[in-house]
C-alpha cells in the first residue's frame, strides 16, 4: 500500500524496524507528539509491513510505503525490516528523502532472512557502498543539561578483541569522520574532540598497558597533523565529565561499553544513534526492540524516537540549532 504526497524539502524516511518490537509504537507516538507544521516541517515517509495496524493510525500528512506483508515469523520480520531499510536508502540516494530514521531491528531475525551484516550500521554501509562509517551517539540535552556526543571507534566486538582492533589509522579515520560531521551537520567551525583512553588512568605511563603509548598518542599526533583539534588520550573516568562541562564538543571512545555506559547514564531516553560517513544523515533511537513491551504499546516511551526525528531534520537541513527543541 502507498499513500503519496508532493515532495518537500526536509523529507525524512522512517523505517518501522522489526514488526514484533516497539518500533511501530514509538514511531506512531513520536509523530503524534510532533504533530503540526511547527514541529514537523517537510514530509515524513513511514516504511514497514503492509499489514501493520499502525499504518492506518498515522497522521494524515504522513506518507506510507509498504514493503510486503509480515506473516508472524522471525524470518518474515527480518525480511520486512531489511526491505524497509533498502527502501529508505533508495529514497535518500534518489533525493526523495534528505535523511533516514530507523526504528530498532533484531539482528537474529535479519540473519534468519538472509542478511549477513552485523547490524544497522554495517547494513547501511553495504547498501550505500561507502568505505568508512562511524557510530556516533548524540544527545543535545542530557541529565546535566549540556550536550554529549560520543563516537564509538570500535562497535560490537568482544572486549578481548578490542586492543587488536585498535590502530592509530582507525582512530584518525574515525576522528576525520566525526570532525567533518560536526562541521557540516552541526555547524561547529573547529570541533573540539577528546580521545578517551583504553586503560585505567590512561595507563599511568605504561603501568597498566601500552596501548596509549603505541596507538592512541600517535593517533592524536597524526590527527593534529591533519589540522584536527584532538586532545588525549584522557582517562575514561574524567573525559566524559569534561565534555559535559563544555570543554569538548565530542569524545572518541575506544570501545563500545566505555562510551555507551557514560552516554546512557547521562542521556538515556534522549540519546540518538547517528551514522557518520553516509551520503545522508541517519539517526535511530538509542534503545532496542523491547519485545516484552510490544503487546503493551502504550508503555513504549517514544522520547528517543522523537529526538531521532528532530535531530534528523536538523542535520538534513544543515541548519542545526542547539536551542531549538521543536524541529
Amino acid at each position: 500500500m502507498t499513500r503519496s504526497f508532493p515532495d518537500e524539502a526536509g523529507t525524512v524516511a522512517i523505517t518501522l524496524g522489526d514488526p514484533r518490537g516497539i518500533g511501530p509504537a514509538v514511531t506512531l507516538g513520536a509523530l503524534d507528539r510532533l504533530g503540526g507544521a511547527r514541529h514537523r516541517p517537510g514530509r515524513s515517509i513511514v516504511i514497514g509491513a503492509d499489514n501493520l495496524r499502525i499504518l492506518k493510525e498515522l497522521p494524515s500528512d504522513v506518507e506510507v510505503i509498504g514493503v510486503g506483508a509480515w506473516d508472524g515469523t522471525e524470518r518474515s520480520a527480518g525480511r520486512i525490516a531489511g526491505r524497509a531499510i533498502q527502501k529508505a536508502v533508495q529514497l535518500a540516494l534518489d533525493g526523495v528523502a534528505q535523511a533516514v530514521v530507523t526504528a530498532p531491528i533484531h539482528k537474529p531475525s535479519l540473519r534468519a532472512a538472509g542478511w549477513t551484516a552485523a547490524g544497522h550500521t554495517e547494513l547501511l554501509r553495504e547498501m550505500t557502498g561507502v568505505e568508512q562509517v562511524g557510530m556516533l551517539m548524540a544527545a543535545e540535552q542530557t541529565r546535566l543539561g549540556a550536550p554529549l556526543r560520543v563516537l564509538l571507534a570500535t562497535t560490537h566486538l568482544p572486549l578481548r578483541s578490542v586492543p587488536d582492533a585498535l590502530s592509530a589509522e582507525l582512530i584518525v579515520r574515525q576522528t576525520v569522520l566525526l570532525s567533518g560531521a560536526l562541521e557540516t551537520w552541526w555547524g561547529l567551525a573547529t570541533p573540539r574532540i577528546a580521545l578517551c583512553a583504553l586503560n585505567p588512568h590512561a595507563s599511568d605511563d605504561g603501568l597498566f598497558g601500552n596501548e596509549e603509548a603505541l596507538v592512541l598518542t600517535p593517533a592524536v599526533s597524526q590527527a593534529r597533523g591533519k589540522g584536527l583539534n584532538l586532545t588525549g588520550p584522557l582517562p575514561a573516568d574524567t573525559v566524559f565529565t569534561r565534555a559535559l562541562s563544555g570543554e569538548f564538543d565530542a569524545v572518541v571512545a575506544p570501545y563500545h561499553d566505555v562510551g555507551m555506559a557514560a552516554f546512557k547514564t547521562a542521556a538515556f531516553g534522549t540519546g540518538v544513534n547517528v551514522t557518520l560517513g553516509l551520503p545522508f544523515p541517519r539517526t535511530s533511537p538509542d534503545h532496542g526492540t523491547a519485545f516484552d513491551l510490544a503487546t503493551e504499546p502504550e508503555r513504549a516511551n517514544p522520547s528517543s524516537m522523537i529526538e531521532a526525528i528532530r535531530l534528523a531534520r536538523r542535520l538534513a537541513r544543515r541548519s542545526f540549532d542547539t536551542e531549538s527543541v521543536d524541529v
